[in-house]
């Protein structure tokens, strides 16, 4: 299914087609040369100093007590949608430098443009992506060993979207309820905040 952004004024198309579904194949395994492909793309982010903060712990569904371990850390909300994904990544970020281990307070602003590397990456292969919040953040870091250093911003689920021929009638109203986006004046200012 495309869900198209309803733009004010033209964008390039891969921004246009990524959105964050909720309804994945369950089927669909993403191969590694996929998943590779992915995180190429998120090594290329800008970053402060070319620090590239980000880290990644990958769990695929074809590993599955990792995954159901994983799984388990999500929103119960989460949880319902999600186990159809093909993919998650734990996505984290370093909050000191590499090169002078002084606090970077750019970090996660770096991660995040890695993150949306992956995002518009996914889209390009025919994948989508959906960022969540709702995780258990203790039982995450405990099940990965994360070390405190690492900030853990988001889970991604990656998958293919599921065809809309195959949704449920709950999918159904979820999946196609229009994108809102404020309006494009509400978003920016000219010279100084009004």
């Amino acid at each position: 299914m495309k869900k198209l952004a309803n733009t004010e004024v033209k964008i390039n198309k891969l921004l246009a087609e990524r959105w964050s579904p909720r309804a994945f194949n369950p089927e669909f395994i993403i191969d590694n040369e996929l998943l590779l492909s992915l995180l190429e793309a998120a090594r290329w982010a800008p970053s402060c100093y070319g620090d590239q903060p980000w880290r990644f712990i990958i769990f695929q569904k074809q590993d599955i007590t990792p995954w159901v371990s994983a799984l388990n850390c999500l929103s119960v909300g989460n949880q319902n949608w999600a186990m159809d994904s093909s993919m998650l990544i734990v996505i984290c970020a370093n909050k000191v430098f590499d090169h002078n281990e002084e606090s970077n307070r750019w970090a996660q602003y770096d991660t995040g443009a890695s993150a949306e590397n992956i995002c518009l990456q996914a889209v390009s292969l025919g994948l989508s992506t959906h960022q969540m919040g709702g995780f258990d953040e203790e039982k995450i870091r405990n099940l990965s060993n994360i070390p405190e250093q690492f900030d853990i911003l988001s889970i991604m689920a990656v998958g293919q979207a599921l065809k809309e021929s195959k949704f449920t009638e709950e999918q159904t109203q979820k999946e196609k309820t229009p994108r809102k986006r404020r309006a494009l004046n509400e978003i920016y200012f000219n010279n100084k905040w009004k």
